[in-house]
């Protein structure tokens, strides 16, 4: 099982660089930690099936971060979620 994100930047028109990312369980308990790369991505994180949060640190003028609560049920599958920011508001979906 593997877990990726990637994050745009819709009002820039790029990728966002260098956003805190951590991945939580449901009680809190952070289970990775990282910073999205030039191209706005983390890749690589191997968490087990459960219900998670990922934490996204934006710093924006009105969301100084979003979580996105998703569940893993598939420990064979690979989980995608990207996150689409801009000023007011941000969007997120499963991506493959």
């Amino acid at each position: 099982m593997s877990l990726s994100t990637h994050v745009l930047d819709a009002a820039a028109g790029r990728p966002a660089a260098g956003v805190p990312v951590r991945l939580e369980r449901r009680d809190s308990t952070i289970v990775f930690e990282g910073k999205t790369d030039a191209d706005g991505r983390i890749s690589g994180w191997n968490p087990e099936a459960g219900v998670y949060r990922l934490v996204f640190e934006v710093d924006g003028e009105f969301y100084p971060e979003v979580v996105v609560t998703f569940r893993i049920t598939d420990d064979t599958a690979h989980y995608h979620v990207p996150l689409l920011l801009s000023p007011f508001a941000y969007s997120t979906y499963r991506g493959s």
